[in-house]
């Protein structure tokens, strides 16, 4: 296996609302539901950066596909790291995602490491990290 990934699919339980939370909240680009035609291929694409993308598909529909059933799980078994290039572009981020409905979990502060971050989880529950991290130069 080359160390490469692609696409993050995160499991949704609608994907429309998923969706305006992404595209109309979060500003991200995307040419919408796809693969409609499919019993359990509606699925929304994302672009991220060069060579990779965001999917939202509906939970039950990866349960199919994976043939794996459906349990609980916790927020914490995954997250979602968004480095930015400065502590302004923390809380703007963090304010953006509050005002398209996220649920803040952890509000902008200064981090033990020397950072600053802030949690949000998107309407699904999954868990975003908003992170400026002083080591990391970002280039958008």
């Amino acid at each position: 296996m080359k160390p490469r990934i692609t696409v993050i699919t995160l499991g949704v339980d609608d994907l429309e609302k998923s969706l305006e939370f992404y595209r109309d909240g979060l500003d991200l680009k995307t040419e919408g539901i796809v693969g409609k035609e499919f019993e359990h291929g509606a699925v929304t694409f994302f672009d991220l950066q060069v060579g990779l993308k965001l999917a939202i598909w509906n939970r039950k529909h990866i349960d199919f596909d994976a043939k794996v059933s459906h349990n609980e799980s916790s927020p914490t078994e995954f997250t979602m790291g968004h480095n930015v290039g400065s502590k302004e572009e923390v809380n703007n981020v963090m304010e953006q995602a509050e005002k398209a409905g996220a649920f803040i979990t952890n509000p902008a502060h200064e981090t033990f490491w020397g950072g600053y971050s802030g949690y949000f989880q998107d309407p699904d529950g999954h868990l975003w990290e908003v992170v400026w991290n002083p080591q990391l130069d970002i280039n958008d």
